[in-house]
């Protein structure tokens, strides 16, 4: 599978596990998850086919982790399922435990919207949580989407010692 095609599916996957699942007729449950054969079968009838083999490598070769599939023996199903790690705009529960974080963490973004972070802080905007990255290169890739990245460091450890509440 080459990278064009790669990237594609990625995004094709992002926007309907994550942000518009109605729009290819599928239903997440409460925990974001869809049977693996849904979605394809789903995918192919709006004219986007994807072969299992196409969602197994994206699903791997994925840098931020960004999908996870179950076999049908782990998600108490029938088949296999598959679900968005990460960045939502509609509502699940990712039923994601509490974890200590690292010292540090970072976030990727972009000058021009520095002043909006300086004034209110590091919020989730559209999505459920703020996504912060485990290394400064992540963080990058992520900030890159919209522009000329700038990383901010997030003093993780400081934060969690304060009260506030991390998922992995």
């Amino acid at each position: 599978m080459d990278e064009r095609r790669t990237v594609k599916v990625s995004k094709y996957l992002s926007k309907h596990l994550r942000h518009q699942p109605e729009r290819i007729g599928i239903t997440l449950d409460e925990n974001g998850w869809v049977g693996v054969e849904t979605l394809l079968s789903a995918a192919a009838f709006h004219g986007f086919a994807i072969s299992r083999a196409e969602l197994d490598h994206v699903v791997t070769v994925n840098d931020k982790r960004r999908f996870t599939v179950e076999s049908g023996g782990a998600a108490g199903v029938g088949g296999d399922r598959i679900r968005a790690n990460q960045g939502h705009t509609v509502a699940v529960d990712l039923d994601l435990p509490p974890a200590e974080p690292p010292a540090y963490l970072y976030h990727g973004t972009v000058a021009r919207v520095m002043d909006a972070i300086r004034a209110e802080g590091l919020r989730p905007m559209t999505r459920h949580h703020v996504h912060l990255s485990p290394d400064r290169e992540t963080a990058t890739r992520v900030g890159a989407r919209r522009g000329r990245p700038l990383v901010l460091t997030v003093d993780a450890g400081a934060m969690h010692r304060a009260g506030h509440v991390f998922r992995v």
